[in-house]
């Protein structure tokens, strides 16, 4: 999807549709890379490595964390632990962070979503 950068590519939550082949299908629409799902909206995420994961990464998460109880990280096809200072950052703004491959991350949080939690998913996308 073109455009604004600092626009989303969704306008609300939305459960994913599919994912693999390095993107992801939701809403009807496909979106090549990584995405940050929250509940006000679907953001293209510039995160392919877990390594990289960071707060500065997760900015649009702590901006929203009061709406946030739970975040689950798909961290691609391999396992990641967080470090303990992004763990402490989140549970200082009350949000629980869960890490798991995407595709256990992508099928929870479709769960959660429909369950009417407040969840944000943040996802690698994976080949």
């Amino acid at each position: 999807m073109a455009g604004d950068p600092n626009a989303p590519h969704f306008p609300r939550s939305a459960p994913i549709e599919a994912y693999g082949k390095g993107g992801f299908v939701f809403a009807g629409m496909s979106h090549r890379g990584s995405l940050l799902c929250l509940p006000e909206a679907i953001w293209a995420w510039d995160v392919t490595d877990p390594a990289k994961i960071d707060r500065y990464s997760l900015d649009r998460v702590f901006a929203a964390a009061g709406g946030i109880d739970t975040l689950l990280i798909g961290t691609g096809t391999g396992l990641w632990l967080p470090p303990p200072e992004l763990r402490q950052a989140l549970k200082a703004v009350r949000v629980v962070l869960d890490t798991m491959q995407t595709g256990p991350a992508v099928r929870t949080y479709n769960i959660m979503i429909g369950e009417r939690r407040r969840v944000a998913a943040a996802l690698i996308a994976v080949p």
